[in-house]
């Protein structure tokens, strides 16, 4: 599995990603404090005190970074922990976003058509006939 960046950590606790991070941020809360079924081992780092420590710093980048940490490392001795963190950090990176600014110019006379100025566009299409339609 590829670690949790701390960016996406600190978007999640930051509540930036609106509804969807905060619901992604409850279900992780869930998993992390999630204690091993009866005859498991107990975990040595469950990653709650760091969870706790960047849900009351969120802009930490180093807490964040040690949750990240933890989290890696209690995936590797948990395989049903490992499974569910896949899961999540698969949903969690549909938020996830490229980085820097974004800077749009129209210019050199009238413009025919669609014109989107923005970043970090998917799964757009102009002019799509739709089902049945030819092109």
């Amino acid at each position: 599995m590829d670690s949790i960046s701390a960016d996406l950590l600190v978007t999640m606790a930051t509540g930036a990603a609106g509804e969807a991070g905060r619901q992604l941020w409850a279900a992780l809360s869930g998993l992390v404090r999630r204690r091993p079924a009866a005859g498991e081992a107990p975990e040595p780092a469950t990653g709650e005190a760091e969870l706790v420590s960047l849900a009351e710093a969120p802009h930490d980048v180093a807490r964040a970074r040690a949750l990240s940490e933890v989290l890696g490392l209690r995936a590797e001795q948990d395989t049903w922990f490992l499974a569910e963190l896949t899961h999540w950090h698969q949903r969690a990176r549909s938020l996830e976003t490229g980085r820097g600014d974004t800077s749009n110019t129209i210019s050199g006379g009238t413009q025919h058509g669609p014109v989107l100025q923005g970043r970090d566009f998917s799964g757009i299409t102009f002019n799509d006939p739709g089902p049945g339609g030819s092109r």
